[in-house]
C-alpha cells in the first residue's frame, strides 16, 4: 500500500463499502423508513477471485488498484465480531437453554469446561447474560427478603401489639408457600427473578388476609367475653366457629377479586407475558392454599391459644371458689 501511495483507511474503506456495504441515505414510505445500502453486486463479491478484484481508489480517484495486489485474501474460521470488555478482547458463545433452569445448567457446563478445556495463557472463561443478572439479584435478595419479612413483622406487631397474634398471622406464609411451590411445579416454571418478585408480593397478600381472619376471630371472642359466653371449651369452640363463618364471605370476596385480576395473565400472549406469568403464578397458587388453610387451621390455632392462655385459667378459679364455698357451708 505504501508503494502504491495508499493508506490503511482507504483499503479498509474499500472492503467496508464494496463488500460489506454502506448506508448512503434513507427513503421514506409513508410513516416507514428504509435505509439505502450501496455495495457491489453479488457476482463481484461472492468468491475469492472476485474479492481479489475489488478496486481500492486513492483520495483523488486518479488510480484504482485491485485489493488482491495489496493484501493476501483467504478464508479462515474466526469470531464474527471482536468485542472489548474490561480492556480485553472478548468473544461470546451464545447458549439457548430449554427445559431446565440456567443455574443448574451452568453449574454442570462450568464443571465440564474446567475439566476438559484448558485455555491458553492469557485467556479466561466466564459466564454472563441472564445467569450474571440472576447472580446479582441473588445477592440483592439476601438483603431484600429478610428486610421485607422484618418490615412485615414490625408493621403487624405495631398493629396487634402482641407477639402471639403476629406469629399467628405470619403462619399464612407457609400456608401460601405450599400452593405457590406446587403451581410452579405443575406449570414447569423454574426459579427466576420474576418468580421471586411474585413470592415477595405474596408475603404482603398473606399478611393482609391473615390480619382479616384474626380480626374477625378476635371480634367474636371479645363479644362473647363481654356476654359471659366463655365458660368452657365447647362455648369457646362455638365462638371461634362464629368468627370463622362470619369471615367466610369477605374472605371469599377478597380471594375471588385477586383471582379475577391474576388468572387472565396466565392466558396472555403479548410482549412481556412470560415474565408476568411467572410473577402471577406463585400469587395464584399461594392465595388458593392460603384461602383454604386459613379457614381450616387458623380457627384451630386461635382456639388452642385462647383456651390455654385465658379461658381455661379463668374457668378454673370460679370452680375452685365454688367448691371451697360448698365445703364451708356443709
Amino acid at each position: 500500500m505504501a508503494f502504491a501511495g495508499l493508506t490503511m483507511d482507504q483499503a479498509q474503506a474499500a472492503v467496508q463499502n464494496a463488500i460489506g456495504g454502506e448506508i448512503v441515505t434513507t427513503t421514506l414510505e409513508g410513516r416507514e423508513r428504509y435505509s439505502v445500502n450501496v455495495r457491489y453486486l453479488r457476482d463481484f463479491r461472492q468468491d475469492l477471485p472476485a474479492l481479489r478484484r475489488v478496486l481500492v481508489a486513492d483520495e483523488k480517484g486518479r488510480k484504482q488498484i485491485p485489493i488482491g495486489q495489496l493484501a493476501e485474501i483467504e478464508i479462515t474460521s474466526g469470531p464474527s465480531m471482536i468485542r472489548n470488555e474490561d480492556g480485553l478482547l472478548t468473544g461470546y458463545v451464545y447458549v439457548d437453554i430449554a427445559g431446565r433452569d440456567p443455574r443448574s445448567y451452568i453449574d454442570e457446563a462450568d464443571r465440564l469446561i474446567r475439566d476438559k478445556v484448558q485455555p491458553p495463557p492469557g485467556y479466561a472463561i466466564s459466564w454472563s447474560g441472564q445467569y450474571e443478572a440472576m447472580e446479582r439479584v441473588k445477592e440483592r435478595m439476601k438483603v431484600v427478603l429478610p428486610l421485607t419479612v422484618f418490615l412485615i413483622f414490625l408493621l403487624l406487631y405495631l398493629n396487634t401489639r402482641s407477639m402471639t397474634k403476629t406469629s399467628i398471622i405470619l403462619l399464612a406464609v407457609p400456608f401460601s408457600a405450599i400452593g405457590a411451590v406446587w403451581l410452579l411445579y405443575l406449570l414447569g416454571y423454574n426459579l427466576s427473578i420474576a418468580v421471586w418478585v411474585g413470592l415477595i408480593a405474596l408475603l404482603g397478600v398473606d399478611a393482609e388476609t391473615g390480619v382479616f381472619m384474626l380480626l374477625y376471630l378476635d371480634l367474636a371472642y371479645e363479644q362473647a367475653k363481654r356476654e359471659g359466653r366463655l365458660r368452657n371449651l365447647a362455648e369457646l369452640r362455638t365462638v371461634v366457629l362464629e368468627g370463622a363463618v362470619t369471615r367466610l364471605r369477605p374472605k371469599f370476596m377478597t380471594t375471588a377479586t385477586l383471582f379475577l385480576g391474576l388468572v387472565p395473565i396466565m392466558w396472555s400472549i403479548g410482549t412481556g407475558s412470560d415474565v408476568m406469568k411467572r410473577i402471577a403464578a406463585p400469587l395464584i397458587g399461594g392465595i388458593f392454599t392460603s384461602f383454604l388453610l386459613e379457614l381450616i387451621v387458623y380457627p384451630v390455632i386461635f382456639e388452642m391459644w385462647k383456651w390455654h392462655s385465658e379461658v381455661k385459667k379463668s374457668g378454673e378459679s370460679p370452680a375452685l371458689n365454688s367448691e371451697s364455698r360448698g365445703r364451708g357451708t356443709g
